[in-house]
């Protein structure tokens, strides 16, 4: 049985980049647009979101 995504934001978030992510799922990690919820979202492989913040921690802020 798939969990119900745990939605949360990043510390990180400000008012005009906002994203939630769900990653309590061992199989997908989910991630949508916190302004347009309705939009849609990403399904990412757990080790795919990882690689990805991974890389983002290592750009310049």
């Amino acid at each position: 049985m798939t969990p119900k995504p745990n939605w949360r934001t990043s510390s990180y978030t400000s008012n005009d980049s906002c994203v939630e992510v769900a990653d309590n799922d061992l199989e997908v990690v989910r991630v949508r647009d916190t302004k347009d919820r309705e939009q849609g979202l990403m399904a990412l492989r757990p080790a795919s979101w990882a690689h990805f913040v991974k890389f983002t921690k290592q750009l310049p802020l």
